[in-house]
């Protein structure tokens, strides 16, 4: 038996123990985080208030006040059975990162006490030398140091066999740049919250403090099988399938869509969900998506600092937890080719300190000047730096996944929907009329209730689309850290809410206040038409129509990645203080490079396959027909067995595309690797532009030889799981 069989009969859901002990989440949520309300409890009021003041005014708190915070920080994770702590950061690679140190302090031979400092709490020094720079410090300086975020609380990570107090962090180099994602976002929200609130004043609303942009980020995922990700050498090393063939049955017939979740996949569900609600993490939604295994995760709104930590940790949860089920929780963009890939929509808005959504139409949309003007600022923010808001969610994963039928095309555009369409055309035309904010519709059933439309429709099919209340950006990547999006549009539209509100205030002092909100707006929704599109994102149609308004289609990563190095976009990240030129320069760099690293992984691990698992598994395919064809070629010469001729010229014809299929795949998988090696002294810009333009294509020929091959090779031969097995089987 060949061990894929072996393998296809030993799967089966991991046996749990029947669950009794039921709990309210309210009972338990959040009860592995040091929350403000803990804290409160554990010190001072006169601290506490402190510890306030730094995250309203940004009024640090004292060393003392450090030291208590932390001697209650450290009570309460060791109560809870923690014995180490550790800065929890994110650099640049795009993942999370951590060193562990532990709570004890010698005080004498053989004995110990566990202290925690404030200095500890506040600052730690991993070694930055392995991280990504970008050329901002050399290989051999190695000092980094990692700096408490105190509006994100600290959390435990649970291990079969202890917990570790995790405190949210940035992460800078020895010369204070930023080495990850976080502090950029953290910059990005006082630019954002500065903008707004200057807004806002000329509204009359003097008493707002702060203003953050808030999100909930949807996550799809897939799951599989742990044996059979085993087996795929390129589902381990590079989270896709680099080779095969469509299962006859994909998801033609739309029946995996919010359909009934299995068992395995509802007791996966449900354990992420609980170790996420131990955390804080305020998990909504979960459901069947539209391939099969496709899944998703959907939370409520949080402010984005928040939202980027918790979104970080669930992925870290999920991936844990799906082992602990025998599965494999697949975060790629693309795992699976023929059918759809995985986002992560990116639900984005503003609020103030007084609860009050920004961008929230109010009763009558056509008469809320302040949202109107909050709504202008976005579209112009995403008109003219359309290239910053591509440039955010560009990667060789979501590569695969953005333009096709799954996903938003690369051309940056807005829904608005068609009562705020409405709108926008009678402020702009200088018309008025009766636009109802919501229209009623009835069932005309009895027993069924009506119910109220939202102002606006869903677009499914758009990259930036307004879903009430809230923008919906469609294009970030399942596997991607939402801090650099998040930070991208924060700066944007904070440049756009500036420029809105001088040109406000230019025209309110020429003319009154409300025509001036309107001719404001009026000029915007002018300039921004080209941008704004309600139909069908994906067909052909919009792209040659996109290209008549002059928006970009950019495909390549690293094309869209120039956009950073753009001197117009330096010169506004350092103008709000979010990136300087030489951070924005080197996630360039790093980005770059990343791409092409990637890259240079699939062809390695394709040529790998190729030499020891689908070569010599079609060799003897092609050895069983030889014989086959040599055996009947003998008994129909000698006459012992009347062959048709035709019969025999069939064979011939079945071992000769055999012949040639092996020999394609062998040919092309040679010419693949050369093509590696002879790009090594390449720049890393030029490297990329060769593996974009050669290298994907040539990987995708040798993948169409393979799955042809997969086709045709005896199933019992065939050495890889197929996909009618990892996305069917249960």
């Amino acid at each position: 038996m060949r061990i894929r069989e072996a393998v296809l009969l030993k799967v089966k859901p991991v046996m749990l123990g029947e669950k009794t002990d039921y709990k309210k989440v309210s009972s338990y949520f959040g009860e592995n985080t040091f929350s403000q309300e803990v804290m409160e409890k554990m010190v001072s009021a006169r601290t506490f208030a402190a510890f306030q003041r730094w995250l309203t005014e940004g009024k640090v708190i004292s060393r003392a006040e450090a030291d208590e915070i932390a001697a209650a920080m450290k009570e309460w994770a060791i109560a809870k059975g923690a014995t180490y702590y550790t800065h929890w950061f994110q650099p640049m690679t795009g993942l999370t990162a951590e060193k562990h140190d532990s709570f004890i302090s010698p005080i004498g031979h053989a004995k110990v006490i566990e202290r925690f400092s404030g200095s500890k709490l506040i600052q730690g020094e991993p070694d930055a030398s392995s991280f990504p720079s970008g050329g901002i410090r050399s290989t051999f300086e190695a000092r980094g140091y990692t700096a408490w975020d105190p509006s994100s609380p600290a959390f435990l990570i649970e291990s079969k066999l202890g917990k570790t107090l995790c405190i949210p962090s940035i992460f800078i180099s020895y010369h204070g740049e930023a080495l990850d994602k976080k502090l950029p976002l953290l910059r990005s929200e006082e630019a954002l919250s500065k903008a707004a609130i200057s807004l806002l004043k000329i509204f009359g609303h003097n008493d707002v403090r702060k203003v953050v942009s808030t999100c909930g980020p949807e996550q799809e995922y897939f799951l599989i099988d742990r044996k059979y990700y085993l087996l795929r050498p390129d589902l381990l090393l590079t989270g896709r399938t680099l080779v095969g063939a469509a299962s006859p049955k994909g998801q033609q017939l739309e029946d995996q869509y919010f359909g009934s979740i299995k068992e395995r996949v509802l007791n996966f569900m449900y354990e992420v969900a609980q170790e996420a609600y131990k955390v804080g993490i305020p998990l909504m939604t979960r459901h069947n998506e539209v391939a099969p295994h496709q899944y998703e995760f959907a939370p409520v709104f949080e402010e984005s600092n928040l939202a980027a930590d918790h979104n970080q940790l669930l992925m870290e949860l999920m991936r844990k937890i799906a082992l602990r089920h025998d599965l494999v929780c697949l975060l790629h963009e693309k795992p699976f080719a023929g059918i759809n890939g995985s986002g992560k929509h990116l639900n984005w808005s503003l609020a103030d300190d007084k609860g009050n959504n920004l961008l929230n139409p109010g009763e009558t949309p056509e008469e809320n000047l302040q949202f109107l003007a909050f709504l202008s600022a976005v579209l112009r923010a995403v008109y003219l730096h359309a290239d910053v808001i591509r440039a955010s969610v560009a990667f060789a994963g979501n590569e695969h996944r953005l333009g096709a039928n799954e996903a938003p095309p690369a051309i940056i555009s807005i829904f608005l929907g068609e009562q705020l369409s409405k709108v926008l055309d009678m402020i702009e035309e200088g018309k008025k009329a009766a636009v109802s904010r919501k229209d009623i519709i009835d069932l005309g059933i009895g027993r069924l209730p009506q119910f109220a439309k939202d102002t606006t429709d869903r677009n499914r099919t758009s990259p930036f689309a307004f879903t009430g209340s809230k923008f919906e950006f469609r294009a970030v990547g399942s596997s991607q850290n939402i801090s650099t999006p998040v930070t991208f549009l924060n700066t944007i539209i904070a440049e756009s809410l500036e420029y809105v509100t001088n040109s406000i205030a230019e025209k309110a002092s020429k003319q009154d206040f409300n025509s001036a909100v309107l001719s404001v707006v009026s000029d915007i929704v002018k300039q921004t038409k080209p941008i704004r599109f309600e139909g069908n994102n994906y067909s052909e149609q919009w792209k040659q129509e996109a290209k008549k308004r002059g928006l970009p289609n950019i495909v390549s990563t690293a094309e869209a990645l120039k956009a950073l190095i753009k001197e117009e976009n330096i010169a506004l990240f350092e103008r709000y203080k979010v990136f300087s030129r030489e951070e924005l320069t080197a996630r360039y760099h790093i980005w770059v490079e990343m791409y092409s690293k990637l890259l240079e992984i699939e062809a390695y691990t394709l040529e790998d396959m190729v030499d020891t698992s689908i070569i010599p598994a079609a060799l003897e395919y092609e050895n069983l027909l030889l014989n086959s064809y040599e055996k009947l070629k003998s008994l129909s010469s000698g006459r012992s067995l009347k062959i048709d001729n035709k019969a025999l010229k069939d064979h011939q014809e079945q071992l000769l595309d055999i012949v040639n299929k092996i020999y394609y795949v062998r040919h092309n998988t040679k010419e693949m690797i050369e093509l590696v090696k002879d790009s090594e002294s390449l720049s890393p810009e030029k490297r990329a532009a060769v593996f974009f333009n050669k290298l994907k294509p040539a990987m995708e020929h040798i993948r169409k030889h393979v799955d042809e091959l997969e086709k045709v090779v005896p199933d019992h031969l065939w050495p890889l799981p197929k996909y009618r097995e990892m996305l069917f089987v249960k």
